[in-house]
């Protein structure tokens, strides 16, 4: 697939992935929406990509959904390009599949991350954020609700009370709000931003074994919704088990042992264990 609406580019195992139509503030629409799912499928796909940076171009992150429909945006009865009746929410379905994925991704939010702009960013492992950024859960000053699975990530992120707080009022806020509110994990100079992602995720590919890093981002999310740390010891348990027996295993201690760095040879595309994924499949009815 050819994209439009966003660039695909890797350099040293890592791809940064960015929003783009500046001209709209990188505003998301259906297309954008479709470019971003195939190439979190084309990420997952490709040993080559590591570790994924979502970043805006232009001044903003993303400003939300894309309101040239005017007041029939949300209405999908009132618009030639929908189905009418009840359908799954894109913004939702663009967060499932960041939940699914097999790469760690970092949110580099460059600028105004509002609506969607912000929600997609939920299920993303880190956030960090320009400190000229904006933030808004604007939904209840739009007459809808959240989406995007939001009422789900979002408590989860930063706690039910301070969720809450956001989405009632509805207001923008700025980068220290966000910050001190645990919705993103650091602030940095805009120009410095980028650099400060690459930084993460250049640890990330040097130093830790493919594999592992895959089992723990879907352990780590899944754990999230157990009823009981018996589920943890669960899957820890065949985890350490089926890792332990593997190659990324002894070459992690031996370079240890050595004083070098690891070579691991792990390959997420071949090497993941047989009980992966160990989830039971769920869709939208």
């Amino acid at each position: 697939m050819s994209y439009n609406t966003i660039i695909y580019e890797v350099e040293d195992r890592i791809l940064t992935l960015t929003l783009n139509r500046p001209e709209i503030l990188n505003a998301f629409n259906r297309e954008m929406l479709s470019e971003m799912v195939d190439a979190f499928d084309r990420a997952d796909a490709d040993d080559e990509v590591r570790v994924i940076i979502v970043t805006g171009a232009g001044r903003a992150f993303c400003a939300g959904a894309d309101l040239s429909a005017g007041d029939d945006t949300f209405n999908a009865d009132g618009r030639e390009d929908r189905e009418s009746g009840l359908q799954p929410d894109g913004g939702g379905e663009l967060t499932l599949r960041i939940f699914e994925l097999k790469k760690p991704i970092i949110a580099a939010i460059n600028g105004a991350a509002v609506g969607i702009g912000i929600t997609m960013t939920l299920p993303m492992d880190i956030r960090i954020a320009a400190d000229v950024a904006k933030f808004g859960f604007v939904f209840a000053r739009r007459g809808i609700v959240p989406e995007a699975c939001s009422s789900y990530f979002l408590p989860r992120v930063v706690g039910i009370s301070q969720a809450l707080q956001w989405c009632y009022s509805g207001l923008v806020f700025p980068a220290n709000e966000a910050l001190s509110g645990a919705l993103v994990q650091s602030l940095h100079p805009k120009e410095d931003l980028l650099g400060a992602a690459r930084a993460i995720a250049s640890e990330i590919v040097a130093n830790t074994s493919a594999v592992s890093v895959t089992l723990i981002r879907q352990m780590m999310w899944r754990m999230l919704g157990a009823d009981h740390p018996i589920e943890a010891h669960k899957i820890d348990s065949r985890g350490v088990y089926f890792t332990g027996r593997s190659a990324d295993s002894k070459e992690g201690v031996a370079a240890f042992l050595e004083k070098r760095d690891a070579q691991f040879p792990g390959k997420v595309s071949t090497d993941l264990p047989g009980f992966y994924p160990w989830w039971e499949q769920r869709h939208f009815s």
